[in-house]
């Protein structure tokens, strides 16, 4: 009696082994399961990330849209001098008369305009101007980020034009600038903006070039 029991006891100890075996089968499946339902939802996502950054190209020197934009704020800028348009202050110095009297209405309108909004919210525009600046410095220097670097050949030309516009206002307020000395001041202004326009081509263009030449060969 004591032998078949030993033997019964020796016969059914194998299962629990054979059910833990089992056991740790079906916990390696379910976590495997697991693991690749975790691994396809992070393909999933960068898959996402990927098709946002192909279709918004975040790099801008070599992309045709930011060339597109770079020419049309000059050309609109150089074109609208303190809000007059150039064609109008070429057709007041030909004709005179009702052209020179709109021309006249209009630049003091705008310099009314600008003066009052420089006087008014001047300190937050500076303020929001050097914050914005030294956050894209510190992104286009520190971590070479090209959208930045390229909003800063946009930005800071662009504020230098800004401070010439308020620099003529005050001399056409001052002045009470009207006639042949208004256009001249205003041509005077206008050949400033191109001027700072053409240094700023030209430094785009070089920086653009070679951003794009060193990472078409190193990167």
């Amino acid at each position: 009696m004591a032998g078949s029991g030993k033997d019964c006891c020796e016969g059914l100890a194998p299962r629990p082994l054979a059910c833990q075996r089992k056991g740790a089968a079906s916990s390696r499946i379910r976590a495997g399961r697991g693991t690749g339902r975790g691994s396809r939802a992070g393909a999933a996502g960068l898959d996402w990330y990927k098709t946002i950054f192909e279709v918004i190209d975040m790099r801008s020197f070599s992309n045709l849209w930011f060339w597109l934009a770079l020419a049309v704020l000059w050309s609109t800028t150089s074109h609208f001098v303190v809000g007059v348009p150039h064609d109008m202050i070429r057709r007041a110095a030909r004709e005179g008369g009702q052209a020179m009297a709109d021309v006249e209405s209009l630049a003091h309108i705008y310099t009314r305009r600008l003066l009052f909004i420089s006087r008014v919210g001047g300190a937050f525009a500076v303020a929001f101007l050097a914050f914005l600046t030294t956050g894209l410095l510190v992104l286009a220097t520190a971590y070479a980020v090209e959208f930045a670097q390229a909003l800063l050949c946009l930005l800071i030309p662009m504020q230098i034009v800004g401070a010439m516009t308020l620099r003529t206002c005050l001399m056409i307020e001052q002045g009470d600038l009207g006639g042949d000395d208004l256009l001249r001041r205003l041509r005077v202004h206008r050949m400033s903006i191109q001027t700072v326009g053409m240094f700023s081509l030209f430094f785009t263009g070089m920086f653009g070039m070679y951003q794009n030449l060193t990472l078409g060969v190193f990167g």
